[in-house]
């Protein structure tokens, strides 16, 4: 009787696929980030561009023209501050009246001052820097909102409770291209906040970039807070993007 022999050859498992892994807007962006990186080659990154007198707070006039963006692969990243005065009854409604937008190496893109559709109550000088002869040149609310919004379509967009400055804007960004440096829980831990706390843009720059700003009576300047929040999310950049590309949470 012939030995019988049979040979069975099993195919190894085949390997399960991994899960797809964080948000698709976000790993398009970091996929365009870099291939502009390697299209440009290294470059240097632009100089932040010299506010002009008239656009510091208390100054006369309205802010200067835009200076143009730099050419580095960073253009896809902004940062943004709005200055508001109140309207309404009270002054309780807050409008924009100013509103200041840099890019990643801190040169001026948009800073303007604009002029609400509703008579402003309070200028709110204390905080907003904002004068009555400011709106004497401003830009209307309609036409400024216009321009802004095509200067952020696209754009990772920075800011420091950054829900008040799309507010006044009557907009919404897409949340995988916002990043909100007061709910920044990596930042609080580099500055010795509790992580979960609201820790104010002057606190986390005094801590963390060991500078002053928000500084004496004539208010803030919103192109000195837009320049600090972008230094602030460089601080983190690295850790934060590769936490957001781990985390399938924003869509």
């Amino acid at each position: 009787m012939s030995e019988l022999i049979l040979n069975v050859h099993a195919a190894p498992p085949a390997r399960p696929r991994a899960a797809s892994r964080g948000n698709r807007k976000h790993r398009r962006f970091l996929r365009r980030r870099r291939a502009e990186r390697r299209r440009r080659g290294p470059s240097r990154e632009p100089e932040p561009a010299r506010a002009s007198p008239s656009s510091e707070p208390g100054g006369s006039g309205s802010p200067g023209p835009a200076a143009p963006p730099g050419g580095a692969a960073e253009a896809a990243v902004v940062a943004i501050d709005c200055e508001m005065v109140g309207t309404g009854p009270g002054g309780r409604h807050s409008a924009l009246a100013r509103c200041s937008i840099v890019g990643y190496g801190g040169a001026v893109l948009y800073d303007r001052y604009v002029r609400p559709a509703a008579p402003v109550v309070d200028f709110r000088t204390r905080w907003s820097g904002i004068r009555r002869h400011h709106m004497a040149r401003a830009v209307p609310f309609v036409a400024a909102r216009k321009e802004i919004l095509r200067i952020l379509a696209g754009k990772l967009v920075v800011g420091h409770a950054i829900y008040n400055d799309f507010k006044a804007l009557k907009y919404f960004h897409p949340q995988a291209l916002t990043r909100d440096t007061s709910k920044m829980p990596l930042l609080n831990r580099k500055g010795g906040f509790p992580e979960n706390a609201t820790v104010s843009l002057k606190r986390l720059a005094k801590e963390l970039l060991h500078k002053d700003i928000q500084v004496g009576k004539s208010g803030h300047s919103s192109v000195e807070d837009a320049r600090t929040t972008m230094e602030l999310y460089k601080v983190v950049e690295v850790e934060w993007e590769q936490h957001l590309l781990l985390t399938p949470k924003q869509e």
